[in-house]
């Protein structure tokens, strides 16, 4: 049998062969006897005169020796050629194992999206077998403009042989020749952000190392799903909910006639997460901030206005949207996010309180914190820090305008998101009030919350942040107040079910109306109730309110027969007087009738009556008040809304009567017909019809559906439909979500549902 020859071709590493340059390559080929001898080269010759013994003919046993004892010294040079890192794959795919149990898979694109407390894995193509003896291997992971060990900006991960929770460690799950797969951990308050992921290899001999950076960036999130995450939520269904559903339902009106409209938050779509990311790297807060979701929600509640910083949306109550967008026409938070986003910070125009919400909720969501928009109705705006709110009158019983600056709002949208708190006393984590409303500053930016809704329940105010604004407007009793000739005011009269009515979030897995108010307050008019009431009124700019006795014998209040009123019909409401003694009562009612912003602004006073009423002992009466289709057609503001106070006094008892109630004028729905079959990436149809309720013709009528627009003018009482056509993008059950504005007519919208298929 011939017997076999080596041959070792390139130059070998420094030390062992003394003059030879630094190693290239090793190359090991076995030549057999009896074969044609190749021609010589220069390294061939190089090695026979270096080591004449291994290159003599020799018997085959001992040829095999130094077949053996060549292939050991070639085996060692590899081992000591130094390791470098070829590529970096971060198994990004939405189909793989990290995205999938990250439940990160629904975001767009390919980036390695994770959470942060749970294991991730990455592959290194290596330029040879990783040695567990000889060779180091570490990853560093940077975030910020100035990365830091010591803030944890700057991670160094090492390789360890077990992985152990909360902390950052790395271990080799699998070694396949060149590739090693690395299993990653990372502790569950990790500063979230985009990183930079390098990774460094040296070998124990202490040559310099070499270090690779990979091409694509890590995106580190909130965790939900992890037990040590502060945002951890335990229940799944929840989850699905405040953090992976990217449609959601939004109330206004009034709480009698309780209005919804579908959003769509869209935190998954295309450019949606790096709009996200850029609103947290536009802040003021540093890169080690963004591990405490306490300080991101305070970052983005005021980075979702526009009032002082710059931020996302412009807020706008004057009803002159020419130059922008009206705040009724929004129906997604995507459009303007992308739009602020690929104008490097533009504000966009305009919003109010359901856009800021809405567009807090898809931030939220998106950076994995569990949130949802929450409306309040009989929303009280309290500018004194007094808790209460305060309306003035003359000695005639007449509202003084300048001094009135609290106001009750029909309705008003904020947020609720989830998270621990241990920054306060046990007992108030949980849903946190957030608001993005520029109403009031908090620490010189207007921005509200996170406010502990259990704080808010029992009236804790002195615990932060924003606590006594979120209270007095769910739970402040409204005082009104008389001046008297010296110039000095008294307290008349107090309404302590006055505001934080129906307080209302979409239901849990359905698109019903879920009633929260038992989490912001007691059940009015409890002793639990009254204790928070006056537990938050002795850190208030006014607390000796409560000492004043009332006589109450008389009572008056404003009934609304089934939905209400509509649009384009004369408005009618009932006032209902009880005399509650035994003796009869007499009194003038003052009526004033007022177009309302749904801040609770007045625009204008349309009607005033004075009503005489008589009752006799424990007699109940009923008066019909209307306010016809005429005083107010040609006077309405966003919303449709309007404001009835009563005022007057008892002539036997100068008991003071008073209240305010709040309405709004029905709009018609858009109804949308789906046409065609729902296909990703095939076009479709959508019905849209529309009939006008109104005796005169609507002008320059914005329609928007998927972010396309149409203006016609739609005749009085007429009925118009529109096709539109749009192609789905994803799969899965969605919602076709259009809405109608114009100057005549808003709050008008429709949705449809319908389930896109894969082609």
């Amino acid at each position: 049998m011939p017997s076999e020859r080596l041959t070792v071709r390139g130059a070998s590493d420094v030390g062992r062969f003394p003059g030879a340059a630094p190693p290239t390559m090793v190359e090991l080929t076995i030549q057999k006897e009896g074969e044609k001898k190749q021609d010589e080269g220069a390294c061939r010759r190089w090695f026979k005169k270096m080591c004449p013994c291994c290159c003599k003919r020799q018997n085959t046993n001992s040829s095999s020796n130094t077949f053996r004892r060549l292939k050991f010294d070639v085996e060692r040079l590899l081992s000591e050629m130094k390791l470098s890192v070829r590529s970096v794959d971060l198994l990004s795919s939405k189909t793989g194992r990290n995205r999938q149990e990250h439940h990160t898979d629904v975001y767009h694109g390919d980036e390695l999206i994770i959470r942060r407390g749970q294991t991730f894995q990455i592959e290194l193509e290596l330029n040879r077998p990783f040695n567990a003896v000889t060779d180091k291997l570490h990853l560093d992971l940077k975030t910020g403009p100035l990365p830091m060990v010591s803030k944890g900006t700057h991670v160094i991960i090492p390789l360890v042989d077990h992985l152990e929770d909360e902390r950052w460690e790395a271990k080799i799950v699998l070694d396949n020749g060149n590739r090693v797969k690395l299993s990653v951990n990372s502790p569950a308050n990790a500063v979230i952000g985009l990183y930079g992921l390098s990774v460094t290899t040296c070998t124990l001999r202490g040559e310099a190392a070499t270090t690779h950076n990979s091409s694509k960036n890590i995106i580190m999130l909130f965790n939900p799903w992890c037990e040590e995450d502060t945002v951890f939520l335990d229940d799944e269904e929840e989850r699905k909910e405040y953090v992976l559903n990217d449609t959601g339902r939004i109330y206004y009106g009034t709480e009698k006639q309780i209005g919804a409209r579908t959003w769509n938050f869209g935190q998954f779509h295309e450019r949606i997460l790096d709009a996200c990311l850029f609103i947290l790297e536009k802040s003021d807060m540093p890169p080690s901030g963004r591990r405490d979701p306490v300080n991101v929600v305070r970052v983005v509640s005021a980075l979702i206005n526009a009032q002082d910083d710059f931020g996302v949306l412009v807020g706008n109550w004057s009803g002159n949207y020419s130059d922008g967008v009206s705040p009724a026409a929004w129906s997604s938070s995507v459009e303007i996010l992308r739009k602020y986003h690929s104008s490097d910070g533009t504000p966009v125009s305009y919003g109010q309180c359901w856009v800021f919400s809405g567009v807090t909720t898809t931030v939220l969501r998106c950076l994995g914190i569990p949130a949802r928009s929450v409306t309040n109705f009989q929303s009280a705006h309290d500018t004194d820090v007094s808790l209460t709110t305060d309306v003035y009158f003359n000695e005639d019983m007449e509202p003084i305008d300048y001094l009135n600056s609290d106001s009750v709002w029909n309705f008003h949208v904020w947020n609720d998101c989830w998270m621990a708190r241990p920054d306060l006393p046990p007992g108030n984590g949980g849903w946190q009030a957030v608001d993005s409303t520029p109403q009031e500053t908090s620490q010189g930016t207007f921005r509200c919350g996170p406010a502990s809704v259990n704080a808010i329940r029992s009236g804790q105010v002195y615990l932060k942040h924003d606590t006594p604004f979120v209270f007095a407007e769910v739970n402040s009793d409204k005082i009104y107040w008389q001046r008297s000739l010296d110039g000095t005011f008294s307290q008349i009269h107090s309404e302590k079910k006055a505001v934080g009515h129906c307080i209302s979030t979409k239901a849990v897995g359905s698109e019903e109306r879920a009633d929260i108010t038992h989490l912001y307050k007691h059940q009015e008019g409890s002793e639990e109730e009254r204790i928070a009431v006056e537990t938050a009124s002795r850190f208030g700019s006014k607390p000796e309110v409560y000492s004043a006795p009332m006589a109450e014998d008389v009572g008056v209040e404003v009934k609304m027969e089934g939905e209400g009123p509509r649009m384009g019909t004369d408005a009618k409401l009932s006032i209902l007087v009880k005399n509650l003694s035994s003796q009869p009562r007499r009194a003038t009612l003052h009526s004033q009738a007022a177009v309302m912003y749904y801040t609770g602004v007045l625009k204008g006073t349309i009607k005033k009556d004075q009503i005489p009423v008589e009752l006799l002992p424990n007699e109940e009466k009923t008066i019909e008040w209307v306010l016809p289709y005429q005083q107010y057609q040609n006077q309405l503001v966003d919303q449709a809304a309007l404001m009835l106070t009563l005022s007057g006094r008892v002539s036997e008892t100068q008991q003071v009567l008073a209240s305010q109630t709040s309405f709004r004028l029905r709009t018609p729905d858009l109804n949308i017909t789906p046409l065609g079959e729902a296909v990703v990436g095939k076009e479709m149809a959508a019905k849209i019809t529309f009939t006008n309720p109104l005796p005169r013709t609507l002008k320059s009528v914005v329609f928007r559906v998927e972010g396309l627009e149409h203006e016609p003018d739609v005749g009085g009482h007429s009925t118009v439909t529109l096709t539109e056509h749009f192609i789905p993008t994803q799969p899965g059950p969605r919602k076709l979500v259009a809405s109608l504005d114009c100057k005549q007519l808003s709050q008008v919208h429709g949705v449809a549902d319908i389930v896109v298929v894969e082609k």
